[in-house]
């Protein structure tokens, strides 16, 4: 069974050597240039995707609009994202032990901001990357699971899942 990445954390790719990719700093954040009149109601966020070469050769990194979508809530509905505040990767060449980082600010309801999912699809050299997944969600923090959620919720089956890999490990 395939297991999405959890916010926070790096995904190697086999086919382009060296490369990784992560989503970090899931926040809820106003953009820097005023709201989008489309998202009157709802509440942004902010999310960065970053792209770094550990390997022995630059690469030309494009991460562009549609090669990341968000989506929110249970049921996967569509994140509201706000392309003229989000700053893209558009053809940089990230060169060995650099980093490049694409900053997307994203809209939709607050309720439905506990469980963010984000795909993204990396192309490196003109050759597009497998898509990726990562999840995560706004205000979740260490023991911020209300009691009885259990594997019901996101956060309950992140932790869940991370401790019983920790038990795996040390076992």
């Amino acid at each position: 069974m395939y297991e999405p990445n959890v916010v926070e954390d790096w995904q190697e790719y086999d086919e382009h050597a060296g490369l990784r990719v992560r989503v970090h700093r899931l926040e809820q954040h106003e953009p820097p240039r005023g709201r989008d009149d489309a998202a009157e109601g709802l509440t942004y966020f902010c999310l960065r995707v970053t792209v770094e070469n550990r390997g022995a050769g630059h690469s030309t990194i494009h991460l562009e609009d549609g090669q990341i979508d968000v989506r929110i809530g249970p049921d996967g509905e569509s994140a509201f994202i706000d392309w003229r505040n989000s700053q893209f990767i558009e053809g940089f060449d990230v060169y060995p032990l650099r980093r490049a980082t694409a900053v997307i600010y994203a809209a939709g309801p607050e309720a439905a901001l506990a469980q963010v999912d984000v795909q993204v699809q990396l192309r490196v050299d003109d050759d597009w990357a497998d898509r990726r997944l990562w999840t995560g969600g706004i205000g979740l923090h260490e023991g911020s699971v209300p009691a009885g959620a259990g594997r019901e919720s996101l956060a309950g089956q992140i932790s869940n899942f991370l401790r019983d890999q920790a038990e795996e490990g040390t076992a």
